[in-house]
């Protein structure tokens, strides 16, 4: 892959397509491994059934993984590069209109063909020419400004994390929030999201983190994990996302970078970012820790965080599976474990685990814009029918992506759910030690309004 030209000063329309460039990132791709995925496909059907956008758009054949890949992709190749604009923005608005990237077709495929991979290479090619959504474009410009995808300046960052410690040191007394401390055992990265939009969800990571006696610290510089250049196939900018996270943790010598309840942060950290950066072995230089893994360990395996029984919640509790943590990152079994002892009436969706369907927010379709709205309700009218069907009152999500996508479904197709990340229900039934209990009794539950979904805001 090649890095990006970012031609967004000009219409992208009028802008002549760059054969060159689109040849040069098809060599790099072409692989044996592509040319199979290409030729042996036989058409079979089952990776259609298994995707989200064909079973709620009346089964339209062009809505297939299979036609979506030969029409992007393998277009693309056949052409050998030559095409038109026109061409790129049909290609466009299937390989990001009509894909989340989510990898459950692959599952059914008999002969185990990854049509998010071959789409991946597509929308390198379109981002090579400009053809990529309004809302990426402007978050890899708030990468290359800022660092990251929010533009939030790193000052206001640290101001956001000393505030969250005051607040919330009001019901856990003593929390104070490190800043690039060394020698630590986790380096605390987020969603810019959080600081930006849902600040409490770091003040209720900083309550845990005290309860149980954590070593930790968050980094002045690199604390963005996530990495939305990376849904738009650009090595080179996703590089630029994880090499400072990386370099920080290894500067102060911690031993885990601790990754929050976002789904394509801890892909990008733990399993993309070296190959971003070519580093041999593929392992990134400190090993990276999902939240999920961390909460999973304090409260089920090691009782760091002892759960009140009394205050768990009554009413049924199901789970959204994000993909890039249940099916791509392999910790559905955790996050079970971890409903199960927080809920005494947990009930799985069906599918589940790592066959759960998309939520119909990934791939980068949140932050695309209000332009993409319309489809993205759609697609996820799946969800939306198969949250129902499991007769909760709430529902945990350990992803921003799907945690905004699933509050827009929840308003839609009037779902009544209380959405909740593993944080909030912790926080809300955890015991705190009595010597942090704040002066004048027992600590008090603080209210959490349930804020409005950010995906549009761009």
């Amino acid at each position: 892959m090649t890095e990006s030209k970012d031609i967004s000063p000009k219409n992208p329309n009028l802008a002549p397509v760059e054969t060159a460039s689109i040849k040069a990132i098809l060599k790099t791709n072409h692989s044996a491994r592509l040319r199979t995925w290409l030729e042996i496909c036989t058409g079979c059907g089952l990776c259609a059934d298994a995707c989200l956008f064909y079973l709620t758009n009346d089964k339209d054949p062009k809505m297939s993984p299979a036609y979506k890949a030969r029409a992007t992709l393998g277009e693309m190749i056949r052409k050998k590069g030559k095409f038109d604009r026109d061409f790129l923005v049909k290609a466009k608005e299937i390989a990001f209109g009509d894909c989340t990237l989510c990898r459950r077709c692959s599952m059914f495929c008999p002969f185990g063909i990854d049509i998010a991979a071959m789409i991946m290479v597509a929308r390198t090619v379109l981002d090579s020419q400009g053809e990529i959504p309004q809302g990426l474009k402007d978050a890899k410009k708030n990468i290359l400004a800022t660092g990251n995808q929010m533009g939030m300046p790193d000052e206001e960052w640290l101001e956001t994390c000393e505030w969250m410690a005051d607040e919330y040191g009001e019901d856990v007394g003593g929390i104070e929030c490190p800043a690039d401390k060394p020698g630590v055992k986790y380096m605390y990265t987020v969603n810019p999201r959080e600081p930006m939009f849902y600040p409490q969800d770091m003040g209720m990571m900083f309550q845990i983190f005290k309860v149980a006696r954590e070593s930790w610290t968050v980094p002045s510089k690199g604390w963005d994990d996530t990495n939305l250049a990376m849904f738009c196939g650009d090595k080179s900018i996703s590089g630029l996302m994880v090499k400072p996270m990386y370099d920080q943790a290894v500067k102060l010598g911690v031993k885990y970078i601790l990754t929050t309840e976002c789904g394509h942060a801890y892909r990008s950290a733990a399993f993309e970012g070296p190959y971003y950066l070519d580093i041999p072995g593929g392992n990134p230089p400190v090993p990276v820790k999902h939240a999920v893994q961390l909460l999973w360990e304090y409260v089920v395996r090691d009782k760091r965080v002892l759960i009140d029984p009394e205050k768990r919640p009554s009413e049924g509790v199901t789970i959204q599976d994000p993909c890039n943590i249940s099916r791509n990152g392999g910790l559905w079994v955790m996050m079970r474990e971890l409903a199960h002892a927080l809920c005494p009436d947990f009930r799985d969706p069906d599918p589940k685990e790592e066959y759960n369907h998309c939520c119909g927010g990934g791939g980068g379709y949140i932050p695309m814009g209000p332009e993409y709205k319309e489809r993205r309700m759609t697609s996820g009218r799946l969800k939306a029918e198969q949250l129902k069907k499991t007769g909760a009152k709430t529902i945990i999500v350990a992803c921003h992506n799907c945690f905004d996508q699933i509050t827009d479904l929840n308003k839609k197709y009037e779902l009544g759910l209380r959405i909740v990340s593993f944080k909030e229900l912790i926080v809300e039934s955890m015991i705190i030690p009595e010597e942090m209990r704040p002066a004048g009794g027992e600590s008090s539950t603080r209210d959490i309004a349930e804020p409005e979904a950010k995906g549009d805001a761009k």
